[in-house]
């Protein structure tokens, strides 16, 4: 399956300035609304925090018709992710991401879609394949999808890590639009 390349992204060192991350996503939402693009979430590490970002923004709704929180890989499956996919390469994966980016684009017809998936402070005992700051996102567009892999730093507190992977997604976003 897979036949795209997997993109190395180096985040800032340290802890994200949330601040600076909800600027970056308040111009993100803006940018959609301009440019009349839609975007979808299957979120699962990070929970829906990118999903919240977008729609702290007035308007936002313009842009987001809904989004998934797949924390389980049962809830990934139900949502249409081949459950093939998880069992070859992992829930902890480019080609899971990949299929979540595809699965959620597909639910919501949305122009942008990110799919992420990954382990931030623990080891999952449920998934061999967890590797504590292992993240792998994608993001899918009519130009194609793109995957990728963060190593995130240790963070202080989940919220941390949640936003340190939201900085690092949003700068790809605004290379997708």
């Amino acid at each position: 399956m897979t036949n795209f390349g997997v993109k190395e992204i180096v985040g800032a060192r340290g802890v994200a300035d949330e601040s600076a991350v909800r600027i970056k996503y308040e111009k993100l939402t803006r940018s959609l609304i301009e440019k009349r693009l839609s975007i979808t979430t299957m979120e699962s590490c990070t929970s829906g925090q990118l999903a919240s970002l977008i729609t702290d923004t007035e308007g936002s709704s313009a842009v987001i018709k809904g989004a998934f929180v797949t924390y389980s890989n049962e809830a990934k499956v139900q949502m249409g992710v081949p459950a093939g996919v998880i069992e070859e390469y992992g829930v902890y994966s480019a080609e899971t991401a990949v299929e979540m980016a595809k699965t959620s684009r597909r639910a919501y017809d949305a122009d942008i879609a990110v799919g992420v998936t990954g382990s931030f402070g623990n080891v999952d005992p449920n998934n061999a394949d967890s590797t504590p700051g292992e993240v792998f996102f994608a993001i899918e567009t009519d130009s194609g999808v793109k995957a990728y892999h963060c190593t995130v730093p240790d963070q202080p507190s989940r919220l941390s890590y949640k936003l340190y992977m939201a900085d690092v997604i949003v700068e790809e976003l605004f290379g997708a639009i």
